[in-house]
């Protein structure tokens, strides 16, 4: 595990695995720890993954200030990464809330973005809002697996306010395109109580900022890539498409079957995609 300091002098650790060319890879959560990423679905025999641990989570210090937790906030860690690893220009991954971060960071410093891929983005930063009606929907897609209806009523559990650890494994058969051996043992990796913090200040006033967002991004002429699984709840492959579509240069992949984890549900197909994507 590496560390370098960051803008507020807050000590950050990353990890690096795999060979070739970095690509900085931003979990999700938000607070989640990277190890669930893994070394997305083999990517990492083809480049080399850079996973920092978010502040306040993992190896990474607790912030004097914990405004700094916001979404735009997190981004500059993002840039203190790049310096530290010495790259002009970065391809970059945010799966998640990962890829909130990502949108922020590619706004504010379009310049230093080589290739862009967000993978189940928040969709927050680009004013984009999913709906309770929409997310039942989604769900109504999965009404036949067997996990179904105590999935769904974990889920209520959640929105009236149960968040224990409990009723997220619960409604967690949501977020795969299968719910076996592999998905239940994925489910339990990366979490942890430090990331309530993470949770609490992510989301505080002034974290998207959609418009300044919007226009940002605008300037970004890397080619990227927003990808979404077909049986994701959240965010559907529609709200994917329709963030790809306010960016006429932007790419949309949707992985058939997958869910929220994609590179767990057809290592093989996610990986070859990638590797187009990154040429």
């Amino acid at each position: 595990m590496a560390q370098f300091t960051s803008y507020d002098g807050t000590k950050l650790a990353f990890r690096r695995a795999g060979a070739g060319r970095p690509l900085v890879c931003l979990p999700g959560g938000p607070g989640r720890t990277p190890g669930y990423l893994g070394d997305l679905g083999g990517l990492g025999a083809w480049r080399e993954l850079i996973l920092p641990d978010t502040r306040g989570t993992g190896e990474s210090a607790v912030p004097a200030d914990p405004a700094t937790y916001r979404c735009d906030r997190l981004a500059r860690d993002v840039e203190a990464l790049r310096a530290e690893l010495g790259l002009e220009r970065i391809d970059l991954l945010g799966h998640s809330a990962g890829g909130s971060v990502a949108l922020r960071y590619a706004a504010a410093y379009p310049e230093r973005i080589d290739h862009l891929m967000l993978l189940s983005p928040g969709p927050q930063p680009l004013g984009l809002d999913f709906t309770d009606a929409q997310q039942q929907a989604a769900m109504r897609r999965r009404s036949a697996e067997p996990w179904y209806q105590e999935a769904q009523a974990a889920i209520q559990a959640a929105e009236a306010g149960d968040d224990s650890a409990e009723t997220r494994l619960r409604y967690m058969p949501f977020f795969y395109g299968r719910w076996d051996d592999a998905a239940r043992a994925h489910a339990l990796v990366g979490f942890s109580e430090r990331a309530r913090a993470v949770q609490a200040g992510f989301y505080a006033p002034g974290a998207f900022d959609p418009p300044a967002t919007r226009a940002g991004l605008a300037q970004v002429t890397a080619p990227v890539m927003v990808y979404a699984g077909e049986a994701e709840i959240g965010p559907t492959a529609e709200l994917a498409a329709e963030a790809a579509g306010l960016f006429p240069s932007w790419e949309l992949t949707v992985q058939p079957g997958a869910g929220h984890y994609p590179w767990l549900d057809d290592p093989a197909w996610f990986t070859a995609k990638l590797l187009a994507f990154l040429g």
